[in-house]
C-alpha cells in the first residue's frame, strides 16, 4: 500500500478519534478536527488524480468504514424482511437475505454481511458463509422464482469459510448447488460486487444477467495472499499477485467479466456512504428495468450465455 493511502486512513481515524471524543464529552475540537479534516480531503484528491495500483485498490476494498451490505440495504430499502435458515441445519449470519423494496422496487435481496464492528464482524465470519448459508440463498431463490421477484445480490467475501466443519457439512456441494441454481432463474438477477469478491464463495450468489462492480472493489478466483502462499509461499508478495491476477474493476470490465464499473466518491465509499449508495442504486435500478423488460426464458438463456463466454480466447499461429 502506498504511504498515500497509509496515511489517509490513519487521518480518517484521527478524525473519527476526535468527533467520538467531542461527541461524548461536548468539548469545542474543531482548532483540531477543521484542519485533519482539509487535509483528509487535499489527500482524497491527490489519490483520485494517481491511478490507484491494484494492491491499493485490493487495500481501499478493505478500508475500516467501508459500507457494507447492509448499509447499501438501510439506504436504498424499504420493507427488507430477513428470512432465517435453510430448513436443514441452521443460520448462518455471514449470507442473508429476504424480500424488500429496491428503490420502491419488489426484489428478493441476498447479501454478504462482513459485519460493522469486531463483534459483529467475528458473529458473521467477515462474510465467509458455511453451506447453510449457500443452502439459504438457494431456498431464497426458489421463492424469488415462485413470486417473480428479481434478485439482487451484493457480494462481499474473501471466500467461502474454510473451517473443517464447513467441509463436514458440505461447503463444495452447497456452492455448487447455489451456483446451478442461479443459473436457471426465470427472474432476472443483478449482481453488485462492493467489496470483495473471492473464489466460489463470491460466485456462489454471482451468477446474474448483470454483474456490476464498484470502483475500487476487487473480485478473482482468489485472494492476493492466498496467490502468493501458493505460488510463493510467501504471503507477504501479495501486491505481486495482486498485479498477475489483474482483479480490479478496470482489468475486470476490460476482460468483460463485468458490466459495468459503478464509481465511488473521492478517496473511496468508506468516505461518503450516502453518495457512494446513491451511485449502486442507480446503477442497479437501470439495470433491473432493462432486464424486466425479457422474458423468463430470454433471462435463463442470455444468463447461460453470458457465463460460457467468460475465458474465451483465440491462440495466434
Amino acid at each position: 500500500m502506498s504511504k498515500t493511502v497509509d496515511t489517509l486512513r490513519e487521518l480518517e481515524a484521527r478524525v473519527r478519534d476526535l468527533e467520538g471524543t467531542a461527541q461524548k464529552t461536548g468539548q469545542n475540537l474543531d482548532a483540531a478536527i477543521i484542519p485533519l479534516r482539509a487535509e483528509v480531503e487535499r489527500l482524497k484528491a491527490e489519490q483520485a488524480r494517481k491511478p490507484a495500483s491494484r494492491w491499493e485498490r485490493v487495500q481501499l476494498a478493505r478500508a475500516p468504514g467501508r459500507p457494507t451490505a447492509l448499509d447499501y440495504v438501510d439506504r436504498l430499502c424499504t420493507e427488507f424482511t430477513e428470512l432465517h435458515g435453510d430448513r436443514r441445519y441452521g443460520d448462518d449470519p455471514a449470507l442473508i437475505g429476504g424480500p424488500a423494496r429496491w428503490q420502491g422496487v419488489p426484489v428478493m435481496l441476498l447479501l454478504q454481511q462482513k459485519g460493522r464492528d469486531t463483534k459483529s464482524k467475528i458473529k458473521r465470519r467477515f462474510g465467509s458463509a458455511n453451506p447453510e448459508g449457500y443452502r439459504k440463498a438457494v431456498r431464497l431463490m426458489d421463492l424469488a422464482d415462485k413470486f417473480g421477484l428479481p434478485v439482487v445480490a451484493l457480494v462481499d467475501t474473501q471466500g467461502a469459510y474454510p473451517g473443517l466443519e464447513a467441509e463436514e457439512r458440505g461447503q463444495g456441494w452447497a456452492i455448487a448447488e447455489s451456483i446451478r441454481r442461479m443459473l436457471n432463474l426465470r427472474v432476472p438477477v443483478v449482481n453488485v460486487v462492493i467489496g470483495e469478491g473471492g473464489s466460489g464463495g463470491a460466485l456462489a450468489i454471482g451468477v446474474g444477467n448483470r454483474v456490476l462492480i464498484q470502483e475500487n472493489a476487487w473480485y478473482s478466483v482468489i485472494s492476493p495472499e492466498g496467490a502468493a502462499s501458493i505460488i510463493w509461499k510467501d504471503a507477504s508478495k501479495a501486491p505481486l499477485a495482486a498485479e498477475a491476477l489483474k482483479l480490479t474493476a478496470p482489468d475486470l470490465l476490460e476482460l468483460g467479466i463485468v458490466e459495468e464499473v459503478i464509481p465511488e466518491p473521492a478517496g473511496g465509499a468508506h468516505g461518503n456512504a450516502d453518495a457512494a449508495a446513491q451511485a449502486v442504486g442507480e446503477a442497479v435500478g437501470r439495470h433491473l428495468r432493462e432486464l424486466m423488460a425479457q422474458s423468463p426464458d430470454d433471462l435463463k438463456r442470455s444468463r447461460a450465455a453470458r457465463f460460457r463466454r467468460l475465458g474465451a480466447y483465440t491462440e495466434q499461429k
